[in-house]
């Protein structure tokens, strides 16, 4: 089984991570903001995802000699090792629902404060309970005020999303007063839109607005799957904080928010961005193994720190969708904060990285 050794390999692996992690939830988005089910998206991620792992394991975990404390991983098969099996699935299961929750809070709250929350709750709880399971290789006295940070970035994240919450509504509202018309002046716009040619009608429905205007919302709004205008955004933050392919195919015949039910013949005909759903299975899949592979040298306490994939998130969520655009001063400030706070929390991570030391009746589990 390849084992990283070096700081720097193990650096490498979570910054690489950090870059598949950061941009597989920006694939999903953009597939649900073009209208494809959620449900289909997911069951095309789940599939890829899986077989990422297992390409992993059957050739990462086959390189180099096997031996009785580094088994490779066809080894490690017939070895009586099942609490670590049990433990392992237990953290997919976790996982998987995890990250199937956060697909329904991306549409609610948006990429860029879904991941800031949710990765700041893993890295406390998580970094925490590492610390101690890996017999503390990482230094506590810049550890801990890098979660602290965390936590922080956590409830800045909130907070930025309250304060685009406000900026939207007043975009909404300052459109819906400018669109108030007299009523004679509203006969004569109904009698002048029978009139017009449908060619005008599709030219004017197919006109894209500018990204943070009123009309960018409202027709995204139209065109997603995920419809959440009229509902409320605590819906959103309670599934960012407790952010399954078993509980996805319940979704099918029993949706959530309203979403239509479908079937598995609808979902194998939906080849509508299936593509990019696939591919974001690839970049999770293999996104997750190199953060154990940086774990395995430097602690998995500072592999945590790929769960500043917020930056990489928050970059597309604005490139790609438009997230914060025309918004207020307050709003960019609080939106800074947090990145920088995000900043200063990865590099304590990431400094706090310490050796493993191999020793040869050392126990061990399967990585992959």
């Amino acid at each position: 089984m390849y084992m990283v050794e070096s700081k720097a390999g193990a650096i490498a692996c979570m910054m690489l991570s950090l870059f598949f992690l950061g941009t597989f939830p920006a694939l999903l988005t953009l597939v649900e903001r073009r209208g494809r089910l959620p449900q289909h998206t997911y069951l095309d991620y789940s599939i890829t995802n899986f077989l990422a792992a297992v390409i992993i394991a059957l050739t990462l975990g086959e390189i180099g000699k096997s031996s009785q404390d580094s088994p490779n991983f066809i080894q490690q098969l017939s070895q009586d090792n099942l609490p670590s099996v049990m433990f392992a699935m237990a953290g997919g299961v976790a996982l998987s629902i995890g990250n199937l929750l956060a697909q329904y809070a991306w549409a609610f709250v948006g990429l860029s404060v879904t991941k800031v929350i949710s990765c700041s709750i893993v890295v406390v709880i998580g970094t925490t309970v590492n610390y101690f399971l890996d017999n503390k290789i990482n230094k506590a006295e810049i550890l801990f005020p890098g979660v602290a940070c965390f936590l922080v970035a956590a409830f800045l994240g909130s907070v930025v999303h309250s304060s685009n919450m406000v900026d939207n509504k007043v975009k909404l509202k300052s459109s819906s007063a400018d669109s108030e018309q007299s009523m004679e002046t509203k006969t004569s716009l109904i009698l002048n839109m029978v009139e017009r040619t449908n060619l005008e009608s599709a030219a004017y429905s197919s006109r894209k607005a500018k990204a943070g205007t009123a009309d960018f919302l409202v027709q995204l709004e139209n065109r997603r799957s995920i419809k959440v205008f009229g509902k409320s955004t605590l819906i959103g933050l309670c599934l960012t904080f407790f952010s399954g392919v078993i509980l996805n195919v319940v979704f099918f015949y029993r949706p959530m928010l309203n979403l239509p039910k479908t079937t598995f013949k609808e979902y194998l005909n939906d080849w509508n961005g299936r593509g990019w759903a696939l591919l974001a299975g690839v970049l999770c899949g293999f996104g997750n193994g190199l953060e154990f592979m940086g774990g395995q040298a430097a602690g998995y306490a500072a592999s945590a720190s790929v769960q500043a994939l917020p930056l990489v998130s928050t970059f597309w969520g604005i490139v790609l969708f438009g997230e914060y655009h025309r918004s207020s001063r307050k709003t960019y400030m609080l939106l800074v904060s947090t990145l920088v706070m995000f900043t200063v929390a990865v590099g304590a991570l990431m400094a706090s990285s310490g050796h493993r030391h191999r020793h040869r009746n050392q126990a061990r589990t399967a990585t992959f």
